[in-house]
């Protein structure tokens, strides 16, 4: 990749093996079991006809084409994120003539046209730089001078039933897991809401604000419980502590798995709670 920062390397190493491979196999699910978050960043008034926006960490592209339904062919969107295999996913399903680009790059050093954009959105694409101050102060250069900032991110990782339900199920057959690392880039990197603000005041931005949002999300995305666990094993913190481990252990898993998201089936689904926050700013 001609534009990476070296500390962002083991990042794209990841996106570009192994997680970047599973995302895209995995693209239709992904973009179903997402879309509460999809839903609740595109109902933003900052997202209107005729636009210009930048989605940070767009991977596979489903925001990325649903913001250039809304911004129309006289709006335009810029897709960025460092993984080749989930961009390639992205153009294949991109009809000729919509009004988006796709970029390998990584956001920390890419050189944005300056002061084009009227918004940077992201969903779930911008907790896993190594300097993140640093990262938000050069995306901000590719903001207009009262453009608009919005993106999710995973609140406390501890509080977080999406996250902690197939994960503690998980525990009880695998060796000691490390608690999860909120200082690190990765899922949680913005957990913290004092860390957020100082992240992006430090890069330059104003009218700083984080909304918690509570959500439910349907873990099997239509496919009921066998599904859910599936997805479990194949995406996330259960299947990185899973990776190494005989499949005896991988069996145990998986049916604690299944004990326990049983619990949470309804007629809509295996439901379970996700709190995020939905993050707000703009360039003064």
């Amino acid at each position: 990749m001609a534009t990476l920062d070296e500390k962002n390397a083991d990042q794209a190493a990841s996106w570009n093996g192994s997680s970047g491979r599973a995302w895209t196999e995995r693209q239709a699910f992904m973009d179903r079991l997402l879309q509460p978050v999809s839903d609740a960043l595109l109902a933003s008034p900052d997202i209107r006809a005729g636009i210009r926006v930048v989605d940070i960490g767009c991977g596979t592209g489903g925001t990325t084409l649903e913001l250039a339904r809304l911004v129309g062919p006289e709006g335009h969107v810029l897709g960025l994120d460092i993984s080749a295999p989930m961009l390639a996913r992205a153009r294949e399903r991109t009809p000729a003539g919509t009004p988006v680009d796709f970029v390998e790059a990584d956001a920390t050093i890419y050189p944005f046209p300056p002061a084009a954009a009227d918004l940077l959105f992201s969903r779930f694409g911008v907790m896993f730089f190594a300097e993140p101050a640093l990262a938000f102060a050069n995306m901000r250069k590719a903001l207009k001078p009262g453009g608009r900032v919005i993106f999710a991110c995973w609140r406390d990782p501890n509080d977080n039933p999406y996250f902690t339900v197939a994960l503690d199920a998980a525990r009880a057959v695998l060796p000691p897991q490390p608690p999860v690392d909120t200082d690190v880039p990765g899922p949680f990197a913005f957990a913290d809401r004092r860390k957020v603000e100082r992240i992006l005041d430090e890069a330059g931005y104003r009218e700083i604000a984080l909304r918690p949002l509570d959500l439910m999300f349907d873990e099997g995305a239509g496919g009921g419980l066998a599904a859910a666990v599936e997805s479990a094993l194949q995406i996330g913190a259960v299947s990185r502590a899973l990776q190494d481990q005989p499949e005896t252990v991988r069996a145990a898993a998986a049916a604690a798995i299944s004990a326990a998201l049983a619990a949470h089936e309804t007629p809509d689904g295996v439901m379970v709670l996700g709190r995020i926050w939905i993050v707000t700013a703009s360039n003064p």
